[in-house]
């Protein structure tokens, strides 16, 4: 099922070269050298799509904890130390092609696993990566109290 949104916020990237290139914003904010990594037989030495999904994603997932926070005064009250891990993976997938594979590290000191547990599930349901990714790739999410 697919829903329609009406974007609050877009931005517009432009890729040349593949993974040995350079992507950019048009609004000029990010403009990064691409390079293959040397784990997939690439020279290594630039940035790579799985780095910038995670740094995405981790971003995304700890504001989306924070909102569901805000959100939802029966949540406990977010630690001003969160931090939020990404760990993006690739690797071949049995049918053809690559697949990803995510981890996530949340530490939340202060709080109870169940208090964690709590915050953690709202933060899915509010960030846009866990809906896309949602059913289409592992995600793993641990905490570290």
């Amino acid at each position: 099922m697919t829903t329609i949104i009406t974007p609050a916020y877009s931005t517009t990237a432009i890729a040349t070269g593949g993974r040995d290139g350079r992507s950019r914003t048009l609004d000029g904010a990010i403009d990064v050298k691409l390079a293959t990594p040397k784990e997939l037989g690439g020279p290594g030495g630039g940035n790579n799509p799985e780095q910038l999904f995670a740094a995405g994603y981790a971003a995304c997932y700890l504001g989306a904890i924070k909102f569901a926070a805000l959100q939802d005064k029966s949540l406990p009250r977010v630690p001003a130390d969160i931090t939020v891990e990404a760990t993006v993976g690739i690797g071949p997938r049995p049918d053809k092609g690559f697949g990803l594979k995510v981890g996530l590290v949340v530490s939340l000191p202060g709080l109870t696993q169940d208090e964690a547990d709590r915050l953690t599930v709202a933060g899915h349901g509010i960030c846009p990566y866990s809906h896309a990714t949602h059913g289409n790739i592992e995600v793993v999410t641990t905490t570290v109290l």
